[in-house]
C-alpha cells in the first residue's frame, strides 16, 4: 500500500445482480481491460474477479461477484457464498439491473440479499443502448426503488460508455480519503492460468447449445513458459458423453473452433505467441464434487494437475 495523497480516495466496491445483468461487461469496461468473460448464458460468471481502476485522485478496487440466483447444486451455493462474502467491508455497492427486462418477483427476491446491508448503494439500470424509448426507464426505476431505496439511480451503457463516468464520480464521492492499495501498474489478482481457463470456457459457452453451458468446467493441466511462446495444454470437462459430443463437434470442427478463438485473445491479452491443446473430458456429477469444485478454484491453481495426463479419449 502506498502512501496517502493529499485529498486521494480509494475503496472497495462489490458488483451485484441477477445473471445476465452485465456486471462482467461493466467491469472490463471500467478498468479498460477484459479480466472477466461475457456470455448470453446465465451464471456465466463462478467465482468473484477483482479488477482495479486507477484514477488520478483515486483508487477504486472492484469485485465482480456471480449473479444471485436459487443455489440447486453445490456450485451453485458456493457461488451464492461468494456474493454474501461481497457485500462484507464495502465502501459502495452497485446493484446492476437489465433495462430491457421488466421487474419480476425473481427481482424483488434478489435485492433481499441487501436488504440488512447499509453500505451506500447505487442502482444501475445496464444496457440502456437497446432500449429505444428511454421514457420506459423511469417507472422500472420506480419499481426497484419500491422494492428498495437506493443513494443513486444511473441508467448506463458498458458497450457506448454513457453513464460511466457518472458512475465512476459517484463512486469517488462515496470513497473515504486514503492511500491507493495496489501500484499503479497492478490489474487483477487471478492469475494468467485461471485467466487462460476461463477464456477457453467463455468460448465453450458461446459455441455450445443450450444443454452444455452450466455443466463445462476448464482446467489448465500445463504451463510451459519458453522465450519464443508458452504452451498450454488445458482440459474441457463436462458431466455427460453427449455434452462431450456437442463440444468436439463433427471431426473435431467445433472443438478447435473454441481452441483457435480462446488462443487469439490469449496472445492478445497476454502479449505473447501461444501454443494451445484441448482436451475434453467426462466428470459425471462435477458440480457436487468438493475436490473437483477445488481444483477448478482460481486460488488453488498453483500448477498442479487434476488426476492424470490429458488425453483426448
Amino acid at each position: 500500500m502506498s502512501a496517502a495523497r493529499s485529498g486521494f480516495r480509494s475503496g472497495f466496491v462489490s458488483l451485484l445482480g441477477r445473471p445476465n445483468s452485465g456486471k462482467s461487461t461493466l467491469l472490463n469496461a471500467l478498468v479498460g481491460s477484459k479480466l472477466a468473460i461475457v456470455s448470453e448464458k446465465p451464471q456465466t460468471t463462478r467465482a468473484s474477479v477483482q479488477g482495479v481502476l486507477h484514477l488520478a485522485q483515486a483508487q477504486i478496487v472492484f469485485l465482480d461477484t456471480p449473479g444471485i440466483h436459487e443455489s440447486s447444486t453445490l456450485l451453485n451455493r458456493r457461488m451464492m457464498e461468494t456474493v454474501r462474502a461481497a457485500l462484507q467491508d464495502r465502501d459502495v455497492l452497485l446493484y446492476l439491473a437489465d433495462a430491457t427486462a421488466r421487474f419480476t418477483p425473481a427481482d424483488a427476491q434478489a435485492l433481499d440479499v441487501m436488504r440488512k446491508v447499509s453500505t451506500p448503494a447505487l442502482l444501475l439500470l445496464t444496457k440502456i443502448d437497446r432500449v429505444s424509448d428511454k421514457r420506459l426507464l423511469l417507472p422500472l426505476i420506480e419499481q426497484y426503488k419500491a422494492a428498495r431505496e437506493f443513494d443513486e439511480y444511473i441508467p448506463i451503457s458498458s458497450v457506448t460508455g454513457e453513464g460511466l463516468d457518472r458512475v465512476r464520480d459517484a463512486i469517488v464521492a462515496r470513497l473515504p480519503e486514503g492511500p491507493a492499495y495496489f501500484p499503479a501498474d497492478y490489474l487483477t489478482d487471478q492469475p494468467e492460468r485461471y485467466l487462460a481457463a476461463e477464456l477457453i470456457r467463455e468460448k465453450a459457452l458461446r459455441e455450445t447449445r443450450q444443454e452444455v453451458p452450466h455443466a463445462v468446467a476448464v482446467l489448465v493441466d500445463q504451463w510451459t513458459d519458453t522465450p519464443k511462446l508458452t504452451r498450454i495444454a488445458a482440459t474441457i470437462y463436462v458431466e455427460r458423453p453427449g455434452q462431450k459430443a456437442i463440444l468436439i463437434g463433427a471431426k473435431g470442427a467445433t472443438l478447435k473452433k473454441i481452441g483457435t478463438l480462446a488462443r487469439e485473445e490469449m496472445e492478445a491479452l497476454f502479449s505473447r505467441k501461444i501454443f494451445l491443446e484441448l482436451f475434453v473430458k467426462v466428470q459425471k456429477d462435477w458440480r457436487e464434487n468438493p475436490e473437483f469444485l477445488k481444483s477448478i478454484d482460481w486460488r488453488s491453481m498453483s500448477g498442479g494437475e487434476l488426476g492424470s495426463e490429458p488425453t483426448s479419449d
